[in-house]
């Protein structure tokens, strides 16, 4: 593992800290692996849903947030469906909710 390069369950726990300190809420959901497990976020904004999110490696070596999963319309049975599918295929997965404003904008300023 390169030296720069920043643990999964480091990462979940710097967003953790960072977002309590700005007011907000973040809990694990579904732990996965400490190394190098993927990062999704179940954004939402007052316990509104707004969306998933996935931390995905860009061409230039970093990361963005990517809008992942069925829309927040589609209801909290779609959502659990889609959750347990990933879960079920890549059981290193990290679930993270995420409540504060611009869940989005602050998971990527934090962990991207």
């Amino acid at each position: 593992m390169p030296a720069d390069r920043l643990t999964s369950a480091m990462l979940v726990g710097v967003l953790i800290r960072r977002t309590a300190a700005a007011g907000g809420f973040a809990t694990v959901l579904a732990k996965g692996d400490e190394i190098s497990g993927v990062i999704l976020i179940e954004a939402a904004e007052r316990g509104q849903r707004m969306g998933l999110y996935e931390r995905v490696p860009t061409l230039s070596g970093g990361y963005q947030m990517l809008r992942c999963g069925p829309a927040p319309e589609e209801g909290a049975e779609s959502l659990a469906q889609y959750i347990a599918r990933r879960r079920k295929s890549d059981p290193d997965l990290w679930i993270i909710e995420l409540d504060i404003a611009d869940a989005e904008r602050f998971a990527a300023e934090t962990i991207c």
